[in-house]
């Protein structure tokens, strides 16, 4: 069976809702709407939809000339697993000592790694995006370097899989957390598939906007894999949340706007100690008072 898409990209968030809203009043209707920003801070939307039923074409090109949209791209999708296809073809990353990998491949863990089990269904956070990479990597080279951190909390936990890094190389359970309560559920079921269940402690909050990260603070390395800017907004925030000495491994972040967050980082008295690029992506670790 076929399922049909229709794509386009329109200027400003407002604008690619308010068209969403009019492909959700379609008929046939959609199966799903989204909107999604192209690149973070561009201004950017892409609009898509889906349906089963072939859509209508016309009532595409009235909701082009009402809005003055670019053309909508209308293509048939084959009806394949793709989750099952993905994790066939998805293949493990190493990451310093880190061995992220699906349960297709747990026969092949290489000697003196540390495996993390993610499944490819759950996407980002599976090790093969730069920003994910990156930041096992430094999780890697601080513990290399010695420091031992005591108090770690993943803000923007996602699949939790830099929690479960943290809770493998330093001696103490670590916190993850994350504003989508769905994210929250699949960092725990992440957790749990890890036997890691004791170790990392999965919660809904907004930042540290919890009373649970308030009772935990302060923290002596804080991980936040989001976008520049929420990380900007942050700041103060993990200044106020750091040890003296304490370390942050930021990323989410392309190489051109990392200056921007180092500087406002800066003005909370956290600075650089390492950067790490990976084609487009950026992952910094910064130092309170160093």
């Amino acid at each position: 069976m076929l399922t049909y898409a229709a794509l386009t990209t329109v200027t400003g968030q407002d604008l690619a809702q308010t068209v969403a809203d009019a492909i959700e009043e379609m008929t046939p209707e959609p199966t799903a709407v989204g909107v999604t920003e192209v690149e973070d801070g561009s201004g950017l939307y892409e609009v898509g939809a889906y349906f089963v039923d072939p859509p209508d074409l016309a009532g595409f090109a009235l909701i082009e000339a009402a809005f003055g949209l670019r053309p909508f791209v209308v293509s048939e999708v084959p009806d394949e697993d793709w989750v099952a296809k993905v994790r066939r073809e998805l293949a493990p990353v190493q990451a310093g000592r880190f061995w992220v990998h699906g349960s297709h491949d747990a026969d092949r863990i290489p000697d003196g790694s540390i495996p993390l089990l993610i499944e490819a269904a759950m996407a980002f956070g599976t090790g093969h995006h730069g920003t994910t990479l990156g930041c096992l990597r430094a999780i890697d080279r601080l513990a290399a370097q010695g420091i031992m951190a005591q108090n770690v909390v993943d803000i923007g936990c996602g699949t939790a899989v830099l929690a479960m890094a943290a809770a493998h190389v330093f001696p103490n359970p670590v916190l993850a957390s994350d504003i989508d309560p769905v994210a929250v559920d699949v960092a725990a079921a992440n957790v749990a598939a890890n036997g890691l269940a004791d170790r990392v402690r999965c919660v809904e909050a907004a930042g540290f906007d919890a009373p649970d990260l308030a009772e935990a603070a302060p923290f002596d390395l804080i991980l936040a894999n989001i976008l520049k800017g929420p990380l900007i907004a942050l700041a103060p925030d993990m200044g106020r949340h750091l040890t003296p000495g304490g370390r942050v491994i930021l990323s989410g972040l392309l190489v051109e706007q990392a200056d921007d967050v180092l500087t406002a980082y800066a003005r909370s008295g956290i600075n650089l100690v390492h950067r790490e690029d990976i084609v487009d992506w950026t992952t910094l670790t910064l130092a309170k008072g160093l």
